[in-house]
């Protein structure tokens, strides 16, 4: 069992290669969550980049779940310019490819207030007046490892206001929030589409973040919502704010759903 920042290290193999030992607490039910996945991919793509150290953009396309323990990473940088690097990166596992990504990476400053925002901070009760999510999802004898490690309080009182919504906070208990861990922050609340009634595992087909700003100390503020569901799929938005209320990340997600047998 690793924090967070160890959990995500990858070891340099040579010619764009690294090795990554997927921890086994980052994980929903066994398998490693698309966030945590994502920030292992950003941490070869830095790597590889040394001109730019943040991840400015994130695009992964998830084929596969790979399984707690080694791994495989390569990356190949693209392009180099005066203020961002392209990478494209791609996790394998048992000479199975699991994730392919494409990052943007360049240099962040703190976060500030923004010219122009469509969005205000959603209200939320304070975090201490909040419970933590428990690991154990109730009813639905599946345990969520990563809950373990992370200190997630979610706003139940507002669910369904508007509908297709959740709210709350996000802590990594023994680790300040950066750009590589804002990427799993952006898939660490559940699906908004357990609001409209859905139920069982809901995977990741593509994952888009984008990071804007270097977080201020604390917890942040989290939003997701769903946009639009259709038979199988959804679309859903997350915004994360710190704890200044300051956009710090973005993210759109497309996944599958279950709804229960009518």
């Amino acid at each position: 069992m690793a924090g967070f920042t160890d959990a995500t290290q990858v070891r340099t193999t040579g010619d764009g290669g690294f090795d990554a030992d997927l921890d086994p607490v980052w994980t929903v039910g066994g398998k490693p969550n698309g966030g945590y996945l994502l920030a292992v991919l950003a941490r070869a793509a830095i790597d590889s980049a040394a001109a730019h150290p943040d991840p400015l953009s994130a695009s992964a396309v998830y084929l596969s779940p790979p399984d707690p323990g080694p791994a495989a990473v390569t990356a190949e940088v693209l392009r180099t310019g005066r203020s961002a690097t392209q990478v494209r990166t791609r996790l394998s596992q048992k000479d199975r490819t699991c994730v392919e990504a494409l990052f943007t990476l360049g240099t962040l400053a703190a976060a500030t207030a923004p010219r122009w925002v469509d969005a205000a901070p959603p209200p939320l009760p304070a975090a201490d007046t909040l419970s933590p999510t428990p690991a154990h999802a109730p009813g639905s004898g599946l345990h969520i490892d990563m809950l373990d490690q992370i200190d997630q309080r979610i706003d139940w009182k507002s669910v369904g206001d508007p509908p297709g919504e959740l709210r709350g906070w996000l802590s990594l208990p023994d680790t300040p929030w950066d750009p590589i861990s804002l990427l799993f922050a952006a898939d660490a609340f559940p699906p908004a589409t357990f609001t409209l009634g859905s139920n069982g595992w809901t995977p990741t087909l593509e994952l888009t973040v984008y990071v804007r700003a270097r977080p201020a100390p604390g917890p942040l503020r989290v939003r997701q919502r769903a946009r639009l569901l259709t038979e199988h799929l959804v679309d859903q938005v997350c915004e994360i704010w710190d704890a200044n209320d300051h956009v710090v990340a973005q993210a759109t997600q497309l996944a599958a759903y279950r709804m229960p047998p009518t």
